[in-house]
């Protein structure tokens, strides 16, 4: 019948059916070329005729570890997932072989359906040509899952010598539950974790290129209490005090066993079921990338690398939180120092150690603020001077005056974008004239993650696709989605590169600044139509168009401009002019 059924779908030729009337069981993929097929494509037709799901990317993370043996799986091609977090289900790639699925309908519990999905020979194989990676995910969340064993067990026996006690945040599985968590996540390249408290679990989720994934669900609640007061000791935090927040700061390499030279901020809150923390991994081994390698497209390095060896004045770098402007900043400290100028930051948290570099810390506690520490700074002859944010009036009113008093000044705000910023520094109660005189540069950023060089897939965009990346629907373009393999774990992604709009203020903004009769929307506009402005929607869209990011990507972290914004340079490179009619306009802001 599977015969008959791809002999309706291809339509083959002579020699294509004489392969499929002697076509077996054991040569399905075999036959796949010459019937001129790929292995996907067979394995999708045996998946519709038997209306089973198909698997097009198998997660090593969902692989359930021991239930079969190696090789039975290698021989078989087979091997088991899980399909949900208390069901087993079996992805194989030749659901005819007959005695395969005796075996498993006999491991199968008999109340229980056996549940099959449909994947290619390489997919499987795959698992155990990179058997070292498999093996390290598994040993970490092993490890992890044996240390809440042994708590658990070390519960039971004092509550069966003594009576009922707190659990003890000091017990050995609970210091190495705490030190795996953050080895494994310090391994895996994550930048935060999240240890959430559920009613029936507690959650590990970890933060890698900026998506959070679960890695783990510890079935013992009650873990959450020990776990989260260890994690205060180790950061000096109260671990009496249950019902504030409290924030604090691990010095990691003294508690690693394993080498891993990171600070961890940690950051606790009280939630529902249990405090909630979040720690952010400081990898102070991570270098210093040169201005080159963050994302700036030539345009944009022409143009920073020239303003940032200005004598004087303020240059601001602005984006949410995680966004990547601290370490834009150290590249451009990086490339400023030199023997016979003085720098000098002010940060909350010191994230990466420069060492020609003046670092101070700011310590609230024992009022070290951002205010203080900037004001003694004017008194010891800096030539650069960095402050790591602008958090109220005060910083704002001296990062001004010293940006007009000889100094280089870099900092952080948060907003949304370059023409935004100057009406937040308006807002926070800065003169509009002082605004004017002291802005050199205003520098927006955000993170998309990069496309895996290995596997992205190309294909030909839609009208519609290349009316969003500003290519006319005759021109011809090649864009490039998320596949999946081994190199980025199924997912499609590797690495972050950042997008970047650069607004440098000329006389017709700087007289508005002053005068106070520009809005956000018409400084944007004069931005992109004087100064040559491209705005974060279209430099993330030149980075589609090389592919070095997926257009899903883009649209997903920046929101498209409200007006037609393409740069001067787009437009003369397809010989169009700005402007569109009110209908076509209107047409592609509902796209």
């Amino acid at each position: 019948r599977f015969k008959m059924f791809l002999t309706d779908r291809l339509a083959p030729a002579p020699a294509q059916r004489q392969i499929l009337a002697t076509l077996t069981p054991q040569h399905l993929y075999t036959a796949a070329g010459e019937l001129g097929l790929t292995e996907s494509q067979m394995a999708q037709y045996i998946a519709e005729f038997l209306s089973l799901p198909y698997l097009p990317l198998l997660d090593p993370d969902a692989v359930a570890l021991g239930v079969f043996p190696p090789p039975f799986c290698k021989t078989n091609q087979v091997v088991a997932i899980h399909d949900t977090p208390s069901e087993l289900a079996c992805v194989l790639s030749n659901p005819f072989n007959w005695e395969l699925l005796d075996i498993l309908k006999r491991w199968k519990e008999s109340s229980q359906p056996l549940k099959l999905i449909v994947t290619e020979p390489q997919n499987i194989i795959a698992l155990f040509e990179d058997r070292a990676l498999l093996d390290k995910k598994a040993a970490a969340r092993t490890a992890i899952l044996e240390a809440a064993r042994q708590h658990e067990q070390e519960q039971r026996q004092a509550a069966a010598a003594a009576a009922m006690r707190e659990p003890d945040e000091e017990s050995g599985p609970i210091i190495a539950l705490a030190n795996q968590l953050i080895e494994h996540a310090y391994a895996m390249g994550a930048s935060d974790i999240h240890i959430e408290p559920k009613e029936h679990e507690v959650v590990i989720r970890y933060r890698i290129d900026g998506h959070l994934r679960v890695v783990n669900r510890l079935p013992h609640p009650w873990l959450i209490r020990p776990l989260v007061s260890r994690l205060k000791i180790m950061s000096d935090l109260d671990i009496v005090e249950r019902r504030l927040p409290q924030d604090g700061r691990i010095t990691f390499k003294h508690f690693s066993s394993k080498g891993a030279d990171c600070d961890v901020r940690i950051a606790t809150a009280p939630m529902l079921h249990g405090e909630k923390v979040v720690l952010r991994l400081l990898d102070k081994r991570r270098a210093i990338l040169p201005l080159s390698e963050l994302g700036f497209s030539p345009r944009h390095l022409a143009i920073y690398r020239e303003k940032i060896k200005t004598p004087y004045g303020m240059i601001l770098h602005v984006g949410p939180t995680g966004s990547g402007k601290s370490m834009t900043l150290y590249a451009a400290l990086n490339e400023l120092q030199s023997p016979d100028i003085n720098i000098q930051t002010i940060e909350d948290p010191i994230e990466y150690t420069l060492p020609e570099i003046n670092q101070l810390q700011v310590n609230p506690e024992i009022g070290l603020t951002f205010h203080k520490a900037l004001r003694s700074f004017l008194r010891q002859d800096p030539d650069v001077i960095l402050v790591g944010e602008m958090r109220d009036r005060e910083t704002a009113d001296l990062a001004v005056e010293a940006a007009l008093t000889g100094h280089l000044l870099f900092s952080t705000l948060h907003t949304n974008d370059a023409a935004s910023t100057i009406a937040r520094l308006i807002d926070m109660g800065i003169e509009p004239f002082l605004v004017s005189s002291s802005l050199i540069l205003i520098c927006a950023q955000r993170l998309l993650r990069r496309l895996c060089p290995q596997c992205k897939e190309a294909y030909t965009p839609s009208a519609h696709e290349k009316r969003l990346v500003g290519v006319p629907a005759a021109a011809p373009l090649t864009l490039y989605r998320a596949k999946g393999c081994q190199a980025c774990h199924g997912i499609g992604y590797k690495g972050r590169v950042g997008v970047y709009e650069i607004l440098v203020p000329d006389d017709t903004i700087r007289k508005g600044i002053s005068q106070g009769n520009l809005t956000t929307e018409e400084l944007k506009r004069i931005a992109v139509e004087q100064c040559q402005m491209t705005t974060l929607y279209w430099d993330a869209m030149d980075k589609v168009r090389a592919g070095v990011c997926s257009l899903e990507e883009a649209l997903t972290k920046i929101r498209k401009d409200e007006f037609d914004s393409r740069p001067s340079w787009l437009l003369e490179e397809f010989g169009q002019v700005r402007g569109q009619s009110s209908v076509e306009h209107a047409a592609t802001i509902f796209l």
